[in-house]
Formats: structure tokens, C-alpha cells, sequence
């Protein structure tokens, strides 16, 4: 989890004498999602420390002209502008208002000059999108929530986005997955400046975990964006998405695309985001999931019905990605289910047209939201980054749903 200390040092060097990494500039824009906003205003802007929580100063700066409207239709007036970055060793941006709108221009200088003067920068969800405008993610690898990465990863292609990570700390350029993410990344820049009992403190405040397991992986909806339906991979994938039960590997897709290897893995990636080892491994275990909710195959035979070369690949593929074995997963889906309620068809059927936008739009029902792992007690992150029954279960051994610097 330490990230690189030569790093920190040449951030720590770099910070200009006028601005205090204690300092917090939180940059608000009009159309922001209130409960986002809220995130970094409670974790730093609350005096906390009769519970052991060293205290930030926080200014809240407006990124532009005010009364600045945000979820239900409430006004908020920021006591400071922009002027007000140039004090901050870190600047946290909660959100953004529309993935596909640009940002001011004066709020991307701001963050630009005050990356070059030294301070932390810090998107939270869609406010890595900003970021990546201000081109403080280029040559970067960064997150955000796993629905907006692949046009993260399309408008910005020299950003390394990663849609699995709770959150990326890259030194002095941050980023988080979704809302309950961006909890999870504040804890983590105070566990950096003051130690894991000042982080515990504050999740104990917050009545959180100090860390979760787990990255996006469980949350993950893997069916592509619409923008490939004109494009010619769409053949392809859907040529894929109709043979998951035959043994297949990425070589062949990229030959039925008359490309190599390299091209077709660059492409992919390009559309979507993934990369296609990664795509195809997900379909086959979303296949594997379907049929041991509807039908009564052995997980032998789902392994063969998904095009995996074994059960124990299998396993370890479902197991990484839902945190569960499929013979559990089996179970805890049957104990779900209401008593005498249809168990549905023996076998699922996946229908994929020829070709177009509407081939792409089947596709993704096909690939549809639901890799979840079956849900013990506890917060999830849901597809709208807000907390559901799932968040806390056990997934990656280590470092939980974190990237730190190399």
C-alpha cells in the first residue's frame, strides 16, 4: 500500500511555500451531485479531533459563476472562487456535472497551476473526468466509476484507465471509482499524512471500514458502449458473445478481424476501454453465472458450457472476480430465491443479431449488471456508486481496491 517514497518526496519537495498540504480546496461546479460534493466537505471540512482525527482546513471554492445547482434542485453559494486554490496543498474535485461537457476554462488553469506549484490533486468518480481535461491524467493511470471508464478511456487514450480499482493514488495525481469509493480514497490521503490510527479514528467516525477488500469487479457491467455498433468489431464481439462454449482465445478474434494481435488488443482497448482477454474471460464467467442460476449442470459442465479449459479455471476466474466459488455462489442463489418460485430454463438461451447498434444494445442485456457476487450483510456500492448489501465482502487478498504509485 506505501506508495513510492522517492515520489512523496519530490511531491512534498516541489509544494510551493504559499500552499499547505493541510489546506483543502474542494472545487464545486453547478449540475454536481450533492451526496459526492458531500464526501470531501465531511471528511476534511468537520473538526474531529477529540476523536484522535488531525484537522484539515477546508475552503470550498466555487468553479464558477454561483448560485451553483445541484441534486433536487438546491442552491449553494461557495465562499470562495477559484482565487482561492493558489492557498491549497490539495485540491479534491467530487464530481463533475456531464461526462460529455466540457469544463471551464478557468477552473482547468487553476488545477494546472496548482499541480505545478506542488499540491495533491484529487478526482473523485466523474471528477476524473476534469482532470483528464486539465490533462493532469495523461501518461497516468487513473479510475473512475466502472460505467464511465470506457469513455474515459476513448476520450482521453493516454490515460492508463483501470476500472477495476476502488481508487488510484499515482503520488501527487489521486482518483476514485464511485461514491462510496471516494469515501474510501479520503481515508486513504489521511492515513497518508497521519497514520493508520488517524484513519481508524475516522472511520470509526464515519462508520466505515478503514479499508475495503475488493476492487469494481463485483460491479462491473461488461457490455460495450454503443459508439462500436458501426464499428467493424462489432461482428466480431458478437461472433464471440455466440460461441462462449467453444475453447477460443483472443488470437482467433483478432483473425476473424483480419488484424494482429497488437492491433486488435490496441483497437479493443480504444472502444472500450478493456482489454479483450480481459472482456472475454468476463463473458465466459457471466455465462457461467447465468447457468448456475437457471440450470442444473455440475460445475464441470458449466466450465465446458463457457469455453474454459477446466474447472479449475473456472473457480479461479469466478473467484476473483465475485469473491465466491461457483458451487457457493450456486447455493447462496437457491437460498435467495423465493420458495416455489420458477427456476427458469434449463439452459439460457443468447441471442445476438447480425450486425449494427441494435446487435450492441442485445449484447449488452446479454452481458447485462449482473456480475454480483451473492450479497452477505453489509453497505454495497450500486450501480449508481451508492452504498448496497455487498461492499464489505472478502475479494482480493490484498491491498483492498487500491493502486498506489510503482
Amino acid at each position: 500500500m506505501s506508495q513510492d517514497s522517492a515520489t512523496a518526496t519530490e511531491a512534498v519537495r516541489k509544494l510551493s511555500g504559499r500552499r499547505r498540504r493541510e489546506v483543502v480546496a474542494v472545487l464545486l461546479f453547478s449540475g454536481g451531485p450533492i451526496f459526492e460534493s458531500s464526501i470531501p466537505l465531511s471528511v476534511f471540512g468537520i473538526d474531529r479531533q477529540d476523536a484522535g482525527v488531525p484537522r484539515y482546513r477546508l475552503l470550498v471554492c466555487g468553479g464558477e459563476e454561483g448560485p451553483l445547482r445541484t441534486t433536487g434542485g438546491l442552491e449553494l453559494t461557495a465562499p470562495y472562487g477559484l482565487e482561492a486554490i493558489s492557498r491549497a496543498g490539495t485540491v479534491v474535485v467530487p464530481a463533475w456535472r456531464s461526462i460529455t461537457s466540457p469544463p471551464p476554462a478557468e477552473a482547468l488553469e487553476a488545477l494546472r497551476r496548482a499541480h505545478e506549484e506542488g499540491a495533491r490533486i484529487v478526482g473523485l468518480c466523474t471528477g476524473a473526468f476534469v482532470l483528464a481535461a486539465a490533462g493532469l491524467l495523461d501518461g497516468r493511470p487513473a479510475t473512475t466509476h466502472w460505467m464511465y471508464a470506457p469513455t474515459l478511456a476513448k476520450r482521453y487514450p493516454s490515460v492508463h484507465v483501470d476500472p477495476r480499482e476502488l481508487f488510484v493514488d499515482d503520488g501527487d495525481v489521486l482518483t476514485s471509482a464511485g461514491t462510496a469509493a471516494g469515501i474510501d480514497l479520503c481515508l486513504h490521503i489521511v492515513r497518508t499524512d497521519h497514520g493508520t490510527e488517524a484513519a481508524g479514528a475516522l472511520a470509526r467516525r464515519l462508520v466505515v471500514p478503514p479499508r475495503r477488500s475488493g476492487g469494481q469487479e463485483r460491479y462491473l457491467d461488461r457490455s460495450l458502449p454503443e459508439e462500436i455498433g458501426s464499428d467493424p468489431l462489432a461482428e466480431v464481439v458478437a461472433w464471440a458473445l455466440e460461441h462462449l462454449h467453444e475453447q477460443f482465445d483472443v488470437e482467433t478474434l483478432a483473425a476473424r478481424a483480419y488484424m494482429s494481435r497488437r492491433t486488435f488488443d490496441r483497437r479493443f482497448r480504444s472502444l472500450t476501454g478493456s482489454a479483450p482477454l480481459q472482456w472475454l474471460i468476463t463473458q465466459r464467467v457471466l455465462q457461467a453465472q447465468r447457468l448456475l442460476e437457471t440450470s442444473e449442470y455440475s460445475v464441470d459442465e458449466v466450465a465446458g458450457r463457457c469455453g474454459f479449459r477446466s474447472p479449475v479455471a473456472l473457480r479461479g476466474h469466478f473467484r476473483r472476480q465475485l469473491g465466491s466459488s461457483p458451487a457457493a455462489y450456486r447455493a447462496a442463489y437457491r437460498a435467495r430465491r423465493p420458495q416455489g418460485g420458477d427456476p427458469g430454463p434449463s439452459v439460457p438461451e443468447t441471442v445476438v443479431p447480425a450486425q449494427g447498434g441494435a446487435m450492441m444494445r442485445r449484447a449488452a442485456a446479454t452481458a447485462g449488471p449482473q456480475l454480483m457476487a451473492p450479497p452477505p450483510p453489509g453497505p454495497v456500492q450500486s450501480e449508481q456508486g451508492k452504498p448496497g448489501p455487498d461492499a464489505y465482502t472478502t475479494g482480493r487478498p490484498t491491498l483492498p481496491g487500491q493502486r498506489s504509485a510503482p
